[in-house]
């Protein structure tokens, strides 16, 4: 089983008859099994020869989360051709780069936003022949030299497969553990995009190791919604589904997500912290909404849940009565919300991406749903670190995966070694050098260290962003910002500090649950930028800020990280706009460029300031706002910060 390919020929053997995928289209699940898969991705396989797909080619794949996709993805490896993933909401001139850069000669997209992206920017592409498009609404009219249906490559290919089958099979022979599996971009926080090279070594092991961690197997059902383009979702929509043989579900769209979650209910399920972030506010607007005696209800027994509920998910001695309070609490709050959620059968949850808050991490896990916090990126193939049943915690992010070797560096940054690390960087020998050494130790790029007593590793932030206060003191920016962002008016916070003597904030607001408080207190308002300056909304978020400092005071080393100044920003920070990558992180480099005027008024004591801030709109034309910014002071805790030990 050396190869994706092959783990297809075994399933549709083994598997046969039992759903492979699922997808819902016009409110109705269509299902396919594994030999119907299999079916599908030869025929595809087939008209990709017949269209002149060459082994080593790469074959880039544009759209949302469809078996189509994943077929295509599967059925380029089977050729011997490399699957090159792009985020579909990015705009034609990131495309143009990732597509230029890998050299595309192929490109298989969903709809017609994809091929009109793709057509803007095919003057930029010198080694691009072919388009095949899924769903042709709009397209007809469109020039067919170079465009074609996707069914119509199939059904060539079934037509051809007496004369393509034998060149199919040599190829499909020919893979191993070494031939490259797929081809994934970073996403570029502080430059742009490398091409991480991924094998079949790396997918495979990483998939087994993983899968015989959490006891996978065959039944598990995972809903496939993140960005096919993320190493996450490859790992686990491609890499586990096919080593263990399980159901992957797309829904329909974004807007029926939830919908689609409730109605699939996952057993096996994963999301950015953003993800529960989002699905926490949400509950919160509904438990604002409710009468008074819901709302003391679901407070009463939340209170409970969060004393004993994740000492009871992990098998710890609970008194008779707590067992007892927290069964009734699951009776009428916990268990509703977690069908209303969608995890009523999540056996096995994580949440990986960037640090989750530690009280949005509590909330999931005192409802007895077996959330755990993975740590890993794209060049690791996904896993470094795992948490193991019984020792999860919210202040570390587990032991190492299996397989993997974790050794902390002389100045706290985390290195691995492991089956999955990656090959190389696409055309980029110098980067690969400076990112894994001869031996196969691979930087992070990540501050951390190892708990003696237990092996966890605690990872404090990105080494680049950790840096010293004036005093001396540490300056660890995402510890603080994830404690701001447990509040559900909190959407995102970028914290300053370094070499200074106070830390400063930006804050966006979440336009839906302050718009939610709006709407029930009668406030009126016509856009975000209204709404985020209203004095109200500045109060509660000074109190969150202030809430925040108290917490932070708490630990002697990251106390000099309080807050003293911050400022609601007129625009929430936006991928379109360079601010943010197209997995939700801060480019923090980019927004202390932009906004470098909105800082220095937070430093130099204005209580207000204007600004004039250029935008991207959706249809990619550029505008700005203006606005004039209140700046507000935030109370902090008096301590003495522990200095940070000289290098």
């Amino acid at each position: 089983m050396s190869s994706i390919p092959a783990l297809l020929k075994r399933n549709a053997a083994e598997f046969g008859h039992k759903a492979a995928y699922r997808e819902k289209e016009f409110g109705i699940w269509q299902s396919w099994t594994w030999k119907q898969a299999a079916e599908e991705i030869d025929n595809l396989a087939l008209g990709l020869i017949n269209l002149g797909v060459e082994e080593g080619d790469f074959v880039a794949i544009i759209g949302r989360n469809r078996p189509y996709l994943y077929w295509s993805m599967v059925a380029a490896q089977s050729v011997g051709a490399i699957p090159v993933p792009l985020y579909q909401d990015a705009a034609a001139e990131e495309m143009a780069y990732v597509l230029d850069h890998c050299g595309a000669r192929f490109v298989i997209v969903e709809d017609q936003e994809q091929v009109d992206k793709v057509i803007e920017v095919q003057d930029q592409l010198h080694q691009f022949e072919h388009m095949i498009y899924l769903d042709p609404k709009g397209l007809r009219k469109y020039d067919h030299a170079r465009l074609h249906e996707f069914s119509h490559i199939q059904e060539q290919g079934h037509a051809a497969r007496d004369e393509l089958t034998p060149e199919l099979e040599k190829r499909r022979a020919k893979l191993d553990y070494s031939s490259v599996c797929v081809m994934l971009y970073t996403s570029g926080t502080t430059g742009k995009p490398k091409g991480v090279v991924l094998s079949n070594r790396n997918v495979i092991e990483s998939a087994k190791n993983s899968a015989a961690f959490d006891n996978l197997g065959p039944n598990e059902e995972v809903l496939a919604y993140l960005p096919m383009a993320w190493v996450g979702d490859f790992i686990f929509s491609i890499g586990q589904s096919y080593w263990c043989g399980f159901c992957v579900n797309c829904p329909e769209n974004a807007d029926t997500m939830m919908i689609d979650l409730r109605e699939i209910g996952p057993t096996y399920y994963f999301a950015p912290p953003r993800v529960f972030e989002t699905q926490l506010t949400n509950v919160m607007i509904r438990m604002e909404d409710a009468g008074r005696f819901k709302k003391w209800l679901f407070d009463t027994f939340m209170a409970h849940a969060r004393k004993v509920g994740p000492a009871i998910l992990d098998g710890k001695p609970v008194g008779a009565w707590d067992r007892i309070k927290y069964a009734l609490g699951d009776l009428f709050i916990y268990g509703p919300l977690k069908n209303t959620l969608g995890f009523s059968r999540v056996r096995v949850g994580y949440t990986a991406g960037e640090a989750i808050g530690p009280e949005i991490f509590d909330f999931y896990r005192s409802l007895g749903i077996n959330l755990k916090q993975l740590y890993g990126q794209t060049e690791a193939t996904v896993f470094i670190t795992v948490q193991p049943d019984g020792e999860v915690r919210s202040d570390t992010v587990g032991v190492p995966a299996p397989g993997v070797e974790l050794k902390i560096s002389d100045d706290g940054e985390v290195f691995y070694r492991s089956p999955g690390v990656f090959e190389y960087y696409y055309k980029n020998p110098e980067s690969t050098a400076d990112t894994k050494d001869p031996d196969g130790w691979v930087a992070t790029g990540d501050a951390g260290f190892i708990e003696e007593d237990t092996g966890h590793l605690r990872i404090i932030d990105r080494a680049k962003d950790v840096g010293k206060m004036s005093d001396g003191s540490l300056f660890a920016p995402k510890y603080v910002e994830n404690k701001l962002k447990f509040y559900p008016n909190i959407l995102e916070a970028v914290v300053f500090g370094n070499e200074r003597e106070k830390c400063m904030a930006f804050i966006n607001i979440d336009l839906s649950a302050v718009g939610n408080w709006a709407e029930r207190n009668n406030i009126a308002y016509s856009s975000y930028q209204e709404l985020a300056g209203h004095p109200k909304v500045l109060q509660t978020v000074q109190e969150h800020v202030e809430e925040v400092n108290k917490s932070v005071a708490e630990d002697p080393m990251l106390s000099g990280c309080q807050v003293h100044r911050f400022l609601i920003l007129h625009k929430e920070l936006d991928a379109d706009d360079g601010e943010m990558t197209r997995t939700r992180k801060v480019r923090r480099r980019i927004v202390e460029d932009k906004y470098s005027d909105l800082i220095t008024a937070l430093y130099d004591g204005s209580k207000e300031i204007f600004t004039k801030t250029e935008v991207t709109y959706e249809d990619g034309r550029k505008g700005s706002i203006s606005a004039t910014l209140e700046i507000r002071d935030a109370a902090v805790v008096p301590v003495t910060p522990q200095k940070v030990a000289a290098e």
